[in-house]
């Protein structure tokens, strides 16, 4: 399934839900320098755009981009393998919790590499999945399927620059964005089937899995289980749970 028909499914309530982390949104325009020009590809509803610099989106989908706020940057029907914009159009592309739904996420990045003198995307590392105890705990088919291809510093070094950067970034525990390592404090809330609707994980994930993952988290929750195996995480404000910030300088 392509991006555009995944959150046309999926994404109705986006707005809502994935609201931008004012913290997580100052550590990714730090990576934007003196950018005055921006392209967000894969721009869903606007999150973490930046308000001060002159921006551009690109979202594939219909039902993301109708729930755009108003006085949102304009915003084209277009998706990352085929950027409808010149070379070096911009001084930044941005990308943001998107790369790892394209298509061809190969051609997605040498388009971003040449529509920007700089790439600054803000995923997470493919690498670093074991990190988190709902994949390793409950979902550890998520390992399998995101560890079939090279991981995010490889495809930033290959696809962007090879002098391309990776900064952790520590997820705080009230964080307000409800992407699938939102609640890593916070475990009663991936009880919650809006909550789960809010991210794409689940609908990559075999059938039975999402209902086998609750039902052994409510049980566990309910049991002390997870506190037993988890509980030191509780006075723990903000975690490395595998996201990473990536600046590439390109040469196109």
């Amino acid at each position: 399934m392509l991006a555009g028909e995944l959150y046309d499914a999926i994404g109705t309530d986006y707005g809502g839900l994935r609201r931008a982390d004012p913290r997580l949104a100052r550590v990714i325009w730090a990576g934007f320098g003196d950018a005055e020009t921006v392209l967000n590809v894969g721009a869903g509803t606007g999150s973490y755009e930046p308000p001060d610099r002159r921006v551009v989106a690109v979202e594939p989908s219909a039902v993301m981009r109708a729930q755009r706020p108003r006085g949102a940057a304009p915003c084209v029907a277009a998706s990352a393998e085929a950027l409808p914009f010149d070379d070096d159009a911009f001084d930044v592309v941005m990308s943001v919790l998107s790369d790892h739904h394209w298509s061809d996420w190969a051609t997605g990045l040498r388009e971003c590499a040449r529509v920007g003198r700089r790439v600054v995307l803000f995923n997470w590392d493919n690498a670093e999945v074991r990190r988190f105890w709902l994949v390793t705990d409950y979902v550890p088919e998520f390992i399998t399927y995101s560890q079939r291809g090279p991981s995010l510093g490889e495809r930033a070094r290959t696809y962007l620059a090879p002098d391309a950067t990776l900064t952790p970034v520590p997820i705080p525990w009230d964080v307000q964005d409800a992407f699938f390592h939102a609640h890593w404090r916070r475990p009663e809330a991936y009880l919650d089937p809006a909550v789960r609707a809010a991210t794409s994980v689940w609908s990559k994930l075999p059938a039975d899995a999402e209902p086998r993952a609750v039902a052994a988290l409510r049980a566990d929750l309910e049991s002390g289980a997870w506190a037993a195996r988890h509980g030191d995480i509780m006075d723990v404000d903000a975690l490395d749970v595998g996201a990473r910030l990536v600046v590439a300088e390109t040469a196109s």
